[in-house]
């Protein structure tokens, strides 16, 4: 029986349930729900609340292979954000919604609410039927809020939604208000770079480019869902390759970032933008105010020679033992050879012979250690390089965001996964120069052997000794700079940027440590010693990136660093390494000062050393009182200018002493040393072309992008790589062949200095 009154019960609440949807429906049909028939371009004001909502309807017949774009214009006059108005856009096969306010959050969860939103609605496939179609839009229009609240609504068809390759374009956008085109590949073209352009460094943007997909992600908090993308400050440049999209079109979307924190800037905007589109060189804007972008643009992948009779007294040649000497320490530590060293490396006036004392073979192994342990450098260090770029290029590649990589986007030409390819193959001219330096390295040496072979008179007794170990290895650190440096350029960045230094201090120090081994074979530094100073410099370039900005006590220390680095470096050299660089060096500088300046004031004995030295040390000073004081923030390139200018120092002072001690040079250093100073000087000014800068946001790096000055492929930073790598060559043959001219000239006669 209970359950008998329970089913009558249930049949009744459905009954009543099923009458009340009725009348539901019904009032829904000819209440204030009821849709409107509505037109294009003409705006319609009213109220909803709770109870009311209401509802528009559009319709527009769209013909076949015809794309028709129509954009949504509200706006609230409430700035009520706990009863927005709700706007729901209906069409065939997609929704699209939003609310009004619009709040957009920014830094520290900042809010910037808007009353006005515009929406570009996303178009209709095009249809395959030979006949037009009649289709349909709703706009509903509802609010939760318990009184009355007004809006605006104007529903527009967009006649320029196309864009067209050397058509400019202006348009307006603000960050509740973004827009977005179509842009079709016309027939035989691969390859359009999409340039941008802004009167104004600010407002922020991005420029995403979508597949033609609904919906279009054409907001702040979603533009990086889909496609590539930058951040945009002033300029902003994305090259597209048809085969990256199909069916051959696709949209390019401008978004306003409701703050500049993500370009640079830190002051929230809400104003107006503009755009133009052009064809090959930037338009500026046509608008009065706002920012103005970009373009689509089409683009397509001596003394004597050997027949000099020889001086009248001739001395009898060395005898060299067959036996093999494995170490240096089997000569060098022994008690009395200390004491004869000591005694002639205090001499007033020193020639070569008298620092080319130990056995050629023993010195021989020495330098062919900075060979095989480059070698070995090279290898553990380029492994891991490459696979971290291309990791950095792999997921640009997957997430479409171009703001990870700090390339010359105006100038970047993409073959295959790497996108800036033209970056990475102008460093081929070093890793070619490098092999050739190698190549002409071998020739000396294979003729050097020879010489030794047959007991050469001359080879053995006469010239600068020659030792090749350190040439071998600046072709090496040659090729691995180029190596390196395209590593770099595959995807340039803050965390990278040493893969393109590192060999550059390497190259400029085993070019100092080559022309001091010219006159002082027996006194050079070690291998391990040379790299591992190398090794220090990298880490003080690291941290002087990472803090060298803002921080004062990494400026105070690098600059005594570097103070105290220079005077014990220039004891070492001014004593001819009786001085050993030590923690107990200090005291002894301060005791020599202290004898020859304040217990009796005496004469320099080396006199051109100290000349050197003293202008060596202000000009070091001067770069660390410079640097404590200005703080750069390239540091990176700080430090290189100290290793360059040094380099230029000494071989300057090693130049005019050659010439002071009655020395010539031959043709071929003359025009090497010629060939240098003027590729250099040229490499130096593409060198100060910034084209970009991974210490700046990538918006405010974009915006020192160049177009393409060389075959319309290569930038002024491809320039400087082809002209560097020129330079290093000649700055290498210049210290390979400046001595040719005492190739006939007694060991005993060659002044040190």
């Amino acid at each position: 029986m209970t359950g008998f009154l329970g089913m009558i019960v249930s049949l009744l609440w459905e009954l009543h349930f099923i009458q009340a949807l009725n009348l539901g429906l019904s009032a829904a049909a000819n209440g204030p729900t009821a849709s409107k028939g509505a037109q294009f371009g003409r705006l319609y004001t009213g109220q909803v609340d709770r109870n009311t909502e209401a509802i528009y309807a559009f319709n527009y017949t769209n013909s076949p292979g015809q794309v028709d774009a129509f954009r949504v214009f509200v706006s609230s006059f409430s700035d009520n954000l706990r009863y927005p108005v709700m706007f729901v856009v209906r069409q065939q096969k997609g929704v699209l919604s939003w609310q009004v306010p619009l709040v957009f959050r920014g830094l520290y969860q900042k809010t910037y609410p808007y009353q006005q939103v515009s929406r570009t609605l996303c178009p209709m496939e095009l249809v395959e039927e030979a006949v037009p179609l009649e289709q349909f839009i709703f706009v509903d229009v509802a609010s939760m809020a318990p009184f009355n609240v007004e809006y605006q609504l104007l529903v527009t068809r967009i006649t320029d939604f196309e864009l067209h390759t050397g058509v400019a374009f202006d348009f307006t956008a603000t960050p509740s208000q973004p827009e977005y085109f179509l842009y079709k590949f016309p027939e035989n073209v691969e390859s359009v770079i999409i340039k941008v352009v802004s009167k104004n460094s600010y407002p922020c943007s991005v420029v995403s480019v979508q597949d033609i997909v609904c919906p279009v992600y054409d907001l702040d908090h979603n533009v990086e869902f889909n496609g590539v993308y930058q951040s945009m400050a002033k300029k902003a440049a994305i090259t597209i390759q048809r085969k990256d999209f199909p069916n051959g079109q696709f949209y390019v979307v401008f978004v306003i970032k409701p703050e500049d924190y993500t370009c640079g800037g830190s002051a929230p905007i809400a104003i107006q933008g503009a755009g133009t589109v052009a064809a090959s060189h930037p338009i500026s804007a046509s608008t009065p105010e706002g920012s103005s972008y970009g373009a689509i643009d089409e683009s397509s992948p001596g003394g004597g020679g050997r027949n000099a009779s020889p001086p009248a007294a001739v001395p009898r040649p060395r005898s060299y033992s067959d036996s093999s000497v494995e170490e240096e320490s089997d000569f060098d530590t022994m008690p009395e050879i200390e004491s004869d060293k000591n005694v002639i490396r205090t001499k007033a006036f020193l020639y070569v012979s008298d620092l080319s004392r130990k056995d050629r073979r023993i010195i021989s192994k020495k330098y062919k250690i900075y060979f095989w342990n480059i070698i070995t450098i090279a290898v553990f260090y380029a492994l891991p390089v490459i696979q971290l770029v291309v990791t950095y290029q792999t997921v640009v590649n997957i997430t479409g965001n171009q703001d990870i990589c700090y390339y010359n986007f105006l100038c970047a030409h993409p073959l295959g996964v790497l996108s800036a390819f033209n970056n990475v193959l102008s460093n081929l001219g070093h890793v070619m120069l490098g092999f050739l330096f190698l190549l002409i390295v071998l020739r000396r040496d294979l003729l050097h052997r020879r010489s030794l072979e047959n007991k050469d008179l001359y080879t053995m007794e006469y010239g600068i000794p020659k030792h090749f170990g350190l040439f071998y290895t600046m072709g090496i650190a040659l090729t691995m700079e180029g190596v390196l440096s395209a590593c770099y350029h595959v995807c340039p960045n803050y965390s990278n940027f040493q893969f393109d230094t590192s060999f550059m201090y390497m190259i400029a120090g085993l070019c100092m440590l080559k022309l001091y081994q010219t006159r002082h074979p027996d006194i050079n530094a070690s291998a391990y010693a040379a790299y591992a100073s190398f090794a220090a410099v990298i880490f003080l370039a690291v941290l002087g990136v990472v803090f060298g900005k803002n921080s004062t006590w990494f400026w105070a220390i690098f600059t005594i660093i570097h103070v105290l680095g220079s005077l014990a470096l220039s004891t070492h050299i001014y004593y001819m390494g009786r001085f050993k660089i030590d923690f107990g060096i200090f005291r002894r500088i301060a005791l020599v000062l202290y004898m020859d300046c304040i217990q009796q004031c005496s004469w320099p004995m080396y006199m051109d050393r100290m000349v050197l030295l003293i202008v060596g040390n202000l000009v070091n000073w001067s770069f660390a009182i410079f640097g404590l004081v200005y703080r750069p923030r390239d540091f990176a390139s700080y430090m290189l200018g100290i290793f360059i200018c040094n380099l230029l120092l000494y071989l300057a002072f090693y130049i005019i002493m050659k010439l002071r001690s009655s020395e010539k040079i031959q043709p071929l250093p003359l025009f090497c040393i010629i060939a240098t100073a003027v590729v250099w000087g040229s490499a130096l000014y593409f060198f100060f072309q910034n084209l970009s800068s991974w210490e700046e946001t990538p918006a405010e790096s974009r915006e020192k992008n160049r177009e393409c000055i060389l075959l319309d492929f290569f930038d002024d930073h491809d320039i400087w790589h082809f002209l560097s790598a020129s330079a290093m060559f000649f700055s290498f043959l210049v210290l390979l062949t400046l001595d040719d001219d005492l190739d006939f000239v007694r060991r005993d006669q060659i002044p040190v200095f």
